[in-house]
């Protein structure tokens, strides 16, 4: 099976090339006459013409033996990233360091010490300005290694200037590393678990957070260090629900990259991160004015021409932009015209890039056009995608969403009128909040009134919309309950069953009253 897979990844590396790569890596492979009819451009060129792969139509077509395949597929796999390194190393700073360290080693080997020494400080230099210090590191390592081999004389106190140099890049390189462990840890807690559940739950967090956060002067920390440091500090906020200490770390995030700009081209997904966790926040916190004004800024940021994104970066930008494309509809209530102006276009790319997002991202681009389709009435919609969040089971999922996911997904097919079996669903959802052990208050009340709708007369219903809605209402501010209401929007669903008017309406006239008080 994993001899398997590993076959896949280069007929997968070729699928994702573009025109240009392509031809790129023609007119690189065939750079030499012996290479115009060689095995490795062959495959390279059965490979692009397939479908899909299949081994033996592959073998049908070249003239090699299958135990000579696997080499030769091998081969053809270095000469594509070779061909690619090429073509990236002056449009991406680290890989173009890399290559001058290269040139560097070569030309120390070649004995031409001063001319390795010559290469190596411009790339110190430019490594300096981008804060790449693993880089600086091994470059000043590289230095050490000519220093205390040939005696060059090219500066007074090399040495000591060196051994200096290597012992202040280990420190800043071991706290960027102590940051970054932290802010992983905590993005993967909050991917497993979602927000804090209890009082408990919070101080464990706490405890865990307070013991790997580093001791630090903020005055004496580098770029990645701070970029780190409120990554850490947006995670936590964001899982303990503190959204506005959320908001000003975020704040502070965005705010870093304003600072250096030129960072933008370098940590172009940090960049694009940043942006995206201070819309988030300023989504939960509802404060549209703001949202709006960040919102655009990012949207002309995406636009400026010498801001130009990789395959990487277009992925985010994508995941990013329609995220928060999405949460400005919901924050208006324009259900119906999210999904005039949205899904045509979301639709399209989502299908061209959706093998290159993770689970977890596909499972909440999915829950939030479920909710977009659910609150504009269209319910057999909301429930093809809810089906696409809950098919999805494993690592790096957040129970969280899983669990309301499959709430949303009764209360749509009620809606819808598809309830003939909704006893035997409620007991299927019961069973797997309980193996989440995720089913807190909020949820019980859902469950046991989804559980009675079916015994409940017709002239009884608007009564026990009203009892549900007044034994929520409490939950709303509750430290460890109010999550609940961050996915999806209980009490406006409850209060349009009880004034027999739409979701998006009572959001909409919610919102406008929201934007009276504010002005």
């Amino acid at each position: 099976m994993i001899s398997n897979s590993k076959k896949d990844f280069l007929f997968e590396l070729i699928k994702n090339l573009s025109p240009a790569e392509k031809r790129s890596f023609k007119l690189f492979a065939k750079r030499m006459e012996a290479n115009e009819n060689a095995k490795f451009v062959q495959l390279f060129d059965v490979l692009d013409k397939m479908s899909h792969y299949d081994e033996g139509a592959l073998l049908k077509k070249l003239p090699v033996a299958k135990k000579q395949l696997a080499n030769l597929k091998s081969h053809l796999y270095k000469q594509l990233l070779v061909s690619l390194r090429l073509i990236y190393a002056d449009r991406n700073v680290e890989l173009h360091l890399n290559e001058q360290i290269d040139f560097a080693r070569i030309l120390y080997s070649k004995g031409l010490y001063m001319q390795s020494l010559k290469v190596l400080e411009k790339a110190k230099q430019l490594a300096t300005r981008y804060f790449l210090d693993t880089l600086v590191l091994r470059i000043v390592e590289l230095e050490k290694v000519i220093e205390s081999q040939h005696i060059t004389r090219s500066m007074q106190d090399r040495a000591e200037t060196l051994s200096q140099q290597a012992t202040d890049m280990s420190v800043q390189i071991s706290r960027k590393n102590a940051f970054s462990n932290l802010s992983l840890q905590l993005y993967g807690l909050y991917l497993k678990t979602g927000y804090v559940k209890d009082a408990e739950d919070r101080k464990r967090v706490e405890a865990f957070y307070a013991a790997n956060m580093p001791q630090f002067e903020i005055q004496e920390l580098g770029f990645y260090e701070k970029l780190y440091l409120y990554q850490a500090q947006v995670w936590f906020f964001h899982i303990v629900q503190d959204f506005p200490l959320c908001y000003r770390a975020a704040q502070r995030w965005v705010d870093l990259f304003d600072e250096f700009p030129d960072m933008r081209k370098v940590a172009t997904g940090n960049y694009l991160k940043a942006y995206h966790y201070l819309l988030d926040t300023l989504f939960y916190l509802g404060y549209y004015e703001r949202f709006t004004e960040v919102l655009q800024k990012f949207e002309d940021n995406l636009r400026t021409p010498d801001f130009q994104l990789d395959e990487n970066g277009s992925v985010l930008a994508f995941l990013y932009y329609y995220t928060n494309a999405l949460n400005i509809r919901f924050m208006r209530g324009e259900f119906s015209l999210g999904i005039e102006a949205i899904m045509p276009t979301f639709k399209k790319e989502f299908q061209a890039l959706q093998n290159k997002l993770d689970v977890h991202h596909q499972a909440v681009l999915n829950y939030k056009v479920a909710c977009l389709y659910f609150g504009a009435g269209e319910n057999p919609e909301a429930i093809f995608y809810l089906d696409e969040v809950i098919k999805q089971t494993g690592a790096g999922l957040s129970e969280d969403l899983q669990c309301f996911a499959h709430i949303l997904k009764l209360i749509a097919s009620y809606e819808a009128g598809m309830d003939e079996d909704l006893d035997q669903q409620i007991r299927n959802v019961y069973k797997v909040l309980v193996k989440m052990n995720d089913l807190h208050q909020v949820q019980r009340e859902m469950m046991a009134f989804i559980r009675q709708l079916g015994q409940i007369y017709d002239y009884q219903l608007k009564a026990a919309f009203v009892a549900l809605r007044e034994r929520l209402k409490p939950f709303e501010q509750h430290p460890y309950e109010k999550r609940a209401f961050l996915y999806l929007d209980i009490i406006s669903w409850l209060e349009s069953k009880i004034e027999n008017r739409s979701v998006q309406e009572i959001i909409q006239e919610k919102f406008r009253e929201k934007m009276e008080v504010e002005k």
